[in-house]
Order: structure tokens, then C-alpha cells, then sequence
């Protein structure tokens, strides 16, 4: 998927069904301990366990109980679908145990062992091999075993009921357990005596069952720990689909071993083995996650050609590093061959039951230049490259239905001629997801979920699958619209930002996609996200670590604390403003390396200064906390310049950023001169006036692909101070 695709992009149902509480009498049960990675296995009679559960049973709790906590300031996200607060808590301490009653799974034990060892990291408390003798703090009960093969539809529902003398999850497989354990995770408090969860019933369930984050590994190769670390960070937001796009202009990055020259001349040596691959699809599975290849044809697909040049419809030879956009000759009965063999082998490589085939934004330059190709769609009665595309379509279809994989396709693949049972993944928009549905066809949001955009979480968190045309759908019609996939396309990440760039903002996405429509709360979705970026962080992703060790390696010191209070109120450009600047064929040779590659997509500090502003001038300039807070900001960015200048001076890196400096100096200073105008009720100059807005001016223009965030909110304070006056 190319930027022209997104260059137009942003223009700007169901019934939870939970598991009934279930308890199977019919036999001895066997209770398993776990310690970190430690496994007691205690034979216990079923009498036991009934006595257990009469300890830890199912209790509802009211919301209004005296002294419990609102639901909405719990740290969950996505936030469940039902919460019932009660009293009390229970206390997470070295003698907490984990219990299982029911089926035994080795998805299970994997995630137990996952979860106590989380546990152990958020508190630090180390749960030791022992004896238990007071009793279980944790007992799950899941009904049937997983499936071999993950796939749309399972029942992901669970239930959690926390008291003061346990905790209890319940879940009809599987994944609903493996989400409730992150749910727990994210209950577990510091409090003043000690770690503790609340008192708490949880029933939950997903909105949608189809809940995806792409990750684009051509433009820049991601080695298999990046894959690894996000998929936990996606199981800790309950996602469950990893769509990994695998072919593009710029690398082939799967091992073939049919088509060998595939990865040799079109990878530049990176790319995944197909043991690796097996191995990673086995470690997705085991935290929830299904794995979706897309092999992007018939457009996309210069690195299938630089080994074989013999699909193309235009002369080679063909290069990675190139402006050609070739297309793959749909006329010649040797590509369907080549693609019947390729699907084959990659079906055998991939278990899950979709395979992606791309078919966007197909250059018909190769096509309308090619009179072969030309004749062909003459004698067939075609009437343009669209047609031959839905042409090239049906005859994949068919090859990847052959395969028993059923197919998907951007927005460009929808042709009335295919069957009802490919797929749809809209870039478009709310409209041509509503198309497909109405025409039949099951569909998927990524309009408005587009990471590389580098918009705020609020903004992201605002699309709605089922709004605009969707909204207008039947019941029957709005069914077929199966969730949404975030998107990272990796023209500008490499895999050390690539975690800064996902997280924590996929985090707001992923509870768009779980959570009820209503939940809508932009600010106590923020609160929320805080946390859960920290929470996250301690799962292994580097989205706050990496950018302070950039920071390190741009200054060359060690004293990098007035640098990141300048990189703390900047944002890189949004939209494809960066890659547009660029004028020359992309290079991802190309040193991601710039201050711009480090600072996060959105500034907490400068969204919290504009808070504060907002507060402070909404209460007519009376509110002194708001001031108290907003005065030390800015008198802090005020004298920074003088700090960083020197140290801008001696780093390469950083010399092109000494205008930002410098405009975060001055715009602080005019902040800091409109609130003593304010506080004086005193008019300023007018020539004052027409010198900082001079200045707000100059200073909201981009400077080396970043922007200054603190900027609006400092001219809503110098146009407030315009204002000021005696009252009459």
C-alpha cells in the first residue's frame, strides 16, 4: 500500500453473550499452583473444591455500595462491558496462588506461567515454590479446550468476581481466561497497605470478534522480537488479529521455498524463514492472536519481480530501490500458475483461515502501454484496467478458495462478480464499508485508524465503525461489518521507533473496537491510556524507553534533561507532510535518526497544558490552581533555549532544531507577559500585541518536520490578555 493511496485518505449489533457460571460435578478435579515459572501440581478431592467455591463464589456487587470507587476510574482498557464495584479488596501479597478447576490446556499453563511472572514485575514481589495453607487468592475455570487453530467467531467472554477472600474467572475457553488475566492485571492498585485489587464483578465480552493492528515489515524490516513484543502488548489490549503485510515495492520478506528468488533478489537478505514464521504463529496463538499474511498483487509488487521478471507486464529488469511501480500481467496463464504454487505453500506455511491478496491501488501505467495487454481486454469484452483487475480478482479468488483460505482485499478488490465470501478491508471510509455490507460482503474498518498519520488517540478514538453510512444499516447488514485493524506503514519506523509509533495510541483503538459504542469519555480515556502506557512498558515495549536512549545517542551526553523538555511539547508533522517533503524515490537506507524520529506522536505535556489554559479562561482568569500550574510551565520552557542552545551547538543531529528551541523560549515568554495582563487587568500595547502574534505566527510553522504543540494555547492566553481592562 503506497502513500497515494493514503494521500486522499482523511478528508475529513451484537448482544454480549457471557458464559453462564458452570461447575462440572461429574469428577474428581485436579488443582493446579503456579509460582512464576514454578508449577506445584496438588491432588485435592472435588469435595475441596466445592468448599473453595463457596469461599470465592459469584458475587455481585452494587456500583452505590458505600465506599466503592466509581467504575470509570479503574485502570481498564479497553474498559469491560459490565462493572459492579463492591467493598473491600484483596490483597495481592508472597502468598498469592493461582488455581485452575476444569479441562487442562497447555495454552493455559503457558498463560498462567505469563501471568504470575507479569504479576511479579508490576510489584515486585517474588512469588516462591511453596506449600499452600491459607487457601487460593485466584481460581479459573474454563469449560472447553482451545482450538487447534484460531479462528473468527470463538468465544472470547469471560467473568471475573473479586472479593476480600478471592477471586474467581470464569470463561467458556480459553481466550476468555487469557482476557480476564489482563483484566486482573490491570485491577492489581498500590495502596497504602500494600498491592491490592478491588472488590469487583466483571462481565465482558467483545463488540466486534475482529480486532487487528497491521504491521507493514517491507518498507523497513522488523525483526522478530518487534513482532514479539507487540504481540503482547496486543493480547494486553485484547486484540486478536496480527496482519502482517509481507510483499511490497520494497521487499519480499517471507522464505519461498518453491519460488527461492523471491526472497534472495527482492529482501536484501531480511526476511523471515518459514521455522521462524511457524514459531512465531505458535507464540501468537499461545497469548490469543491470529496471523494474517498479505502478498500484495497484482500492484505493490516490484520485489516479486526483481527474481522473476518473466510476471511482469512491462520490461525489466527491476530493482528494490526504484521509482518503477510495475504491475503483475494478469493476461498470461504462467502467473496464475506461479500464484496457485505460491498460495499453496504459503496456505501450508499460515493456518488461519484468511489470506490477504492486497489488489490496491494498481498502477494501470505497465497495463495501458502493453498492446498484448491492451488486445486482451479488447477480445474479452473489458472495458478498462478495472475490469481486467476484477478479472485478475476472480481468478485469485478462486486459487486462494482452492487453497481452503477464504480471501481479503482493500477497498479496490469489490466487484459484484466475486463471491459473498471475500472479505473487505476499507481504507476508504464508513462509506464503502457500508457498500460492501449492503452488497453482501463482510468488511473491516482502517479508515481512521492509519498509526503512521501520527494523530492524537482522541482522534482515532473518535472513528466509529458503525457511524455514517454504516449507521444507517440494517441489523442483518451491519453483522458483516467484523471490527477494524489499526495500521502501521513502516515508510518512516524502524525497529527501534516503531514501539513509540504503535503504543500507547493502538491502545485507544483496541477499546473502540471491544468496548460498547457508549463508551466515549475522551478525557477518562486519556487517564486511562497513562496507565496502561506504563503497563505496557513493563511487558518489554520500548515506546518510552527507545526515545530516551535516542535522545542520549543525538546530544552525546548524558544530561539530556533540557533536551527533553524541548522534545516534550513537539510532535512530528501529521498526515504524510514528512513524506511528501522528499522528493526523490524512497530510501530505506536512509538514517531514522532526527529528532522528529524520537519525539511521541502526541505531546501529554503540551495536551495537559492546554487543559489547564482551557480551565483558567473558562473560569474568566480566576482559577489560581489552573495559574499556579500553568506559570512554572512556562517559565521553564521560557529559560530552556539557554540551557540547550550550547549543547544544540556541538551535535549534528540536533543543530537543525535550534529554531524550535528558540521559538519555545519566546512563545513561553509571551505567555508569561499575557498572564501578568491578565493578573493586572491590565490591556497590553498594541504593538505588543501585533508583535507576539507576529511571533505565534512564525512559531506554529513546522521546523524540521516538527511542530511546537504549546503554541495555540499560548495565543489563546496573548488573545485573552487583549481583553483585559478595568471592569466598567
Amino acid at each position: 500500500m503506497g502513500l497515494c493511496k493514503r494521500h486522499e485518505l482523511y478528508n475529513d449489533g451484537r448482544t454480549p453473550r457471557m458464559p453462564p457460571y458452570f461447575l462440572d460435578t461429574a469428577a474428581p478435579r485436579t488443582l493446579h499452583y503456579w509460582r512464576v515459572d514454578i508449577l506445584l501440581k496438588i491432588e485435592h478431592n472435588f469435595s475441596f473444591v466445592i468448599l473453595l467455591f463457596s469461599l470465592i463464589g459469584v458475587i455481585s456487587f452494587s456500583p452505590n455500595t458505600a465506599g466503592a470507587q466509581d467504575p470509570a476510574q479503574l485502570n481498564l482498557m479497553p474498559m469491560p462491558a459490565s462493572v459492579q464495584l463492591g467493598t473491600g479488596q484483596l490483597i495481592i501479597d508472597s502468598s498469592f496462588s493461582v488455581a485452575t478447576t476444569g479441562i487442562q490446556d497447555p495454552i493455559l499453563s503457558a498463560a498462567f506461567d505469563r501471568f504470575v511472572i507479569q504479576l511479579s514485575r508490576q510489584t515486585g514481589i517474588p512469588f516462591e515454590q511453596r506449600a499452600v495453607e491459607h487457601g487460593l487468592a485466584l481460581t479459573i475455570h474454563a469449560e472447553h479446550k482451545s482450538e487447534s487453530i484460531r479462528k473468527l467467531g470463538e468465544d472470547e467472554s469471560y467473568e471475573l468476581t473479586v472479593n476480600q477472600a478471592g477471586a474467581q474467572l470464569t470463561a467458556p475457553n480459553p481466550l476468555g481466561i487469557l482476557h480476564g488475566l489482563q483484566t486482573f492485571l490491570q485491577l492489581v492498585q498500590t495502596t497504602p497497605t500494600g498491592f491490592a485489587v478491588p472488590a469487583v464483578t466483571i462481565r465482558d465480552s467483545p463488540r466486534f470478534p475482529w480486532r487487528g493492528v497491521l504491521i507493514d515489515v517491507c518498507r523497513h524490516f522488523m525483526p522478530m522480537d518487534v513482532l514479539r513484543r507487540n504481540v503482547d502488548g496486543m493480547a494486553a489490549v485484547k486484540m486478536n488479529v496480527l496482519h502482517l503485510h509481507l510483499s511490497d515495492n520494497e521487499g519480499f520478506r517471507i522464505e519461498s521455498k518453491k519460488f527461492p528468488k523471491l526472497q534472495e533478489d527482492g529482501s536484501n537478505g531480511s526476511y523471515y524463514t518459514q521455522s521462524e514464521m511457524r514459531e512465531f504463529i505458535a507464540y501468537a496463538r499461545d497469548r490469543g492472536i491470529r496471523v494474517v499474511p498479505e502478498f500484495d498483487v497484482p500492484g505493490h509488487s516490484r520485489s516479486w519481480l526483481v527474481g522473476y521478471p518473466e510476471l511482469a507486464s512491462g520490461p525489466g529488469p527491476y530493482s528494490l530501490v526504484s521509482n518503477v511501480d510495475p504491475v503483475i500481467d494478469p493476461t498470461q496463464e504462467a502467473t496464475y500458475k506461479f500464484l496457485d504454487k505460491f498460495i499453496g505453500e504459503m496456505a501450508g506455511l499460515f493456518p488461519d483461515a484468511y489470506f490477504h491478496i492486497g489488489g490496491d491501488e494498481v498502477n494501470g501505467a505497465q497495463w495501458n502501454a502493453n498492446p498484448k495487454i491492451q488486445s486482451f481486454i479488447h477480445s474479452h469484452g473489458m472495458r478498462n484496467n478495472q475490469d481486467l483487475q476484477a478479472y485478475f480478482n476472480q481468478r485469485l479468488q478462486k486459487i486462494v478458495s482452492k487453497h481452503h483460505k477464504t480471501m481479503i482485499g482493500w477497498d479496490e478488490v469489490l466487484h459484484p462478480d466475486l463471491p459473498k465470501s471475500i472479505l473487505v478491508q476499507s481504507w476508504r471510509g464508513q462509506q464503502s464499508l457500508a457498500a460492501a455490507a449492503k452488497q453482501g460482503y463482510s468488511g473491516l474498518l482502517s479508515y481512521g485508524y492509519y498509526l503512521d498519520l501520527i494523530w492524537p488517540a482522541s482522534r482515532h478514538y473518535a472513528i466509529e465503525p458503525l457511524s455514517g453510512d454504516a449507521a444507517a444499516l440494517s441489523p442483518e447488514e451491519k453483522n458483516r461489518i467484523l471490527g477494524g485493524e489499526s495500521c502501521m506503514w513502516a515508510e518512516l519506523v524502524t525497529p527501534e521507533s516503531i514501539d513509540s509509533r504503535i503504543w500507547p495510541r493502538n491502545a485507544a483503538i483496541a477499546e473502540r473496537l471491544w468496548s460498547p459504542q457508549e463508551v466515549q469519555d475522551v478525557g477518562l480515556m486519556y487517564r486511562r491510556l497513562g496507565e496502561v502506557s506504563w503497563h505496557l512498558e513493563l511487558l518489554g515495549l520500548t515506546h518510552r524507553s527507545a526515545p530516551t536512549g535516542m535522545l542520549h545517542r543525538m546530544l552525546g551526553s548524558d544530561d539530556i534533561a533540557s533536551l527533553r523538555t524541548l522534545a516534550d511539547v513537539l510532535e512530528p508533522v501529521k498526515d504524510y507532510a514528512r513524506a511528501e517533503s522528499i522528493k526523490q524515490p524512497a530510501d530505506n537506507s536512509v538514517p531514522l535518526n532526527h529528532l522528529v524520529d524520537a519525539v511521541s506522536p502526541e505531546s501529554d505535556v503540551a495536551r495537559n497544558f492546554r487543559d489547564l489554559v482551557q480551565t483558567f479562561i473558562q473560569s474568566g482568569y480566576k482559577d489560581q490552581d489552573a495559574e499556579q500550574k500553568i506559570r512554572p510551565s512556562l517559565a521553564k520552557w521560557s529559560a530552556n533555549d539557554a540551557k540547550l542552545h550550547p549543547q544544540l551547538e556541538q551535535s549534528f543531529l540536533l543543530q537543525e532544531v535550534e529554531p524550535l528551541s528558540r521559538d519555545l523560549s519566546a512563545v513561553s515568554s509571551a505567555g508569561l507577559a499575557a498572564l501578568d495582563y491578565l493578573d493586572k487587568s491590565e490591556a497590553p500595547p498594541d504593538a505588543w500585541r501585533t508583535q507576539q502574534s507576529a511571533l505565534i505566527t512564525s512559531a506554529k510553522t513546522p521546523k524540521a518536520q516538527m511542530l511546537l504543540m504549546i503554541v495555540d494555547s499560548v495565543q489563546q492566553l496573548v488573545d485573552a490578555s487583549g481583553h483585559a481592562g478595568p471592569t466598567p
